[in-house]
């Protein structure tokens, strides 16, 4: 990747992104908190980087509509459908790994 033009890596990198949403909104299942556990990110977390890197270029995008993108609906739809209440034993690991976000 080191060898190629700035405009193919973001390409590459954009189309990346593309299909981890995508498999993040099929993958519906998998809860923000197993994520966060796990990886030590979520879907909030994308969110936030998305908001960030616009109003890093000047973009006005509201956290609604970054969060919208990465769900592919509106957050609180995505919630009522699909979040489950997280178990003890996801929040204790959860405050066990205290993720900095």
């Amino acid at each position: 990747m080191k060898d190629l033009d700035a405009a193919t890596r973001t390409e590459l990198e954009a189309a990346a992104f593309r299909r981890l949403l995508d498999h993040l909104r099929e993958r519906t299942d998998v809860q923000n908190i197993d994520l966060m556990n796990l990886a030590g990110f979520c879907r909030n977390c994308l969110s936030n980087w998305l908001k960030e890197a616009a109003e890093a270029r000047g973009v006005p995008l509201s956290k609604e509509e970054s969060r919208t993108h990465v769900y592919g609906m509106p957050y609180e739809e995505w919630k009522a459908r699909h979040q489950k209440e997280a178990s003890p034993s996801q929040l204790d690991r959860f405050e066990e790994s205290k993720p900095g976000h």
